[in-house]
């Protein structure tokens, strides 16, 4: 393959990236026409882990052992997987699905802000507070809570919750699971059945009501626990392996301009200009904040680059830290064995 060949390859891959998590949201909202949001919740985590289970064993490696690396595994599915799956279904029942997915490119912002408390984020500068805050400007531009008929709500809020929730995920995970030697094909499908075990004991709260599944709703479900949750993870991995993690970050700025645009095209959401305008503010806002930053890993003894700033999609937040962990300085850097929920792991990156 000659050199324009293999950059058109790899433009595609991201376009197809970015569709595939772009559309979360879109089929998040066509899958709660049929089923409520835990029950949206445990079928995509149970079609994920079913998917990845196989291609663990099928790939020759077998899921972890020792239960205090499980203890891990079971709080990073809570807040990287369970949780944040089931706030995003609750709050797009009263939010669009474009407005969600650009409440969802908020999770950078929630980063920094947790490095920020912990104190991993040393000597802030300027220009990452700047966006910060410049971050946070635009999402009080979307949210407009001066206008008693915004986006502002319950709704609004548990995305936003959901968003959050992935920033502590990352912070846990690569204090616990990064760079531990164990496969990374085996930590995905191990972190999604404890998201399915957690979300089945939540079912008795809200879950097991009467299920109405149209074919819409089925085949959203089917799509989203598949493509948006098993399949991007190793595309994504793919693309970071072959072409470096700056090229697998841009898709996290493509991620909320197509859930836009969409929900505008698909589901007839309307698209008002301030939505647009706090769209692009948070974007330059997360660009700026993904400027120069390190951090110690606990263990390690030696500064480790972390720039878990790359958006998210509705709970394939799977592949952020694998981005920020590879991205130093604005350098491409390889990923040993990289996890869609923890990062790289040390080692010869894994051929899944």
């Amino acid at each position: 393959m000659n050199g324009s060949s293999r950059s058109l390859y790899g433009a595609s891959r991201v376009v197809v990236l970015a569709l595939l998590w772009g559309s979360t949201f879109l089929w998040i909202e066509l899958a709660l026409r049929g089923l409520s949001p835990l029950q949206v919740t445990l079928a995509r985590c149970v079609l994920g882990a079913a998917v990845l289970t196989a291609v663990c064993y099928t790939s020759g490696h077998r899921l972890p052992k020792g239960s205090a690396l499980w203890r891990h595994i079971v709080v990073a599915a809570l807040f990287c997987n369970a949780l944040p799956f089931a706030l995003f279904s609750l709050g797009q029942q009263t939010v669009d699905s474009g407005l969600a997915g650009v409440l969802n490119a908020t999770t950078p912002l929630w980063s920094v802000t947790l490095g920020v408390a912990l104190g991993s984020e040393r000597g802030l500068r300027p220009a990452r507070l700047g966006g910060l805050l410049l971050g946070f400007a635009g999402v009080i531009v979307i949210l407009a809570p001066w206008n008693t008929t915004s986006a502002i709500g319950w709704g609004a809020l548990a995305i936003l919750g959901a968003a959050a929730s992935y920033a502590v995920a990352f912070t846990y995970m690569g204090r616990t699971l990064v760079r531990r030697g164990t496969p990374t094909i085996s930590l995905s499908a191990a972190q999604l059945l404890a998201a399915s075990g957690l979300t089945a004991f939540a079912m008795p709260i809200g879950g097991l009501g009467r299920i109405h599944p149209s074919p819409t709703a089925v085949v959203a479900a089917l799509v989203l626990g598949v493509f948006c949750t098993a399949a991007t993870f190793h595309l994504t991995y793919r693309i970071i392996n072959d072409e470096g993690a700056t090229n697998a970050a841009v898709v996290g700025y493509l991620l909320p301009v197509v859930s836009v645009l969409l929900g505008a095209l698909v589901l007839g959401e309307r698209l008002s200009i301030r939505v647009v305008l706090g769209m692009a503010v948070v974007l330059i806002g997360v660009g700026l904040t993904r400027r120069t930053g390190t951090t110690t890993t606990p263990g390690d003894g030696e500064p480790a680059p972390v720039d878990p700033r790359v958006p998210t999609a509705g709970g394939t937040a799977v592949s952020e830290t694998a981005v920020a962990a590879a991205t130093a300085d604005g350098r491409e850097s390889p990923v040993d064995s990289p996890t869609p929920h923890a990062g790289p792991v040390s080692g010869r990156p894994h051929e899944n």
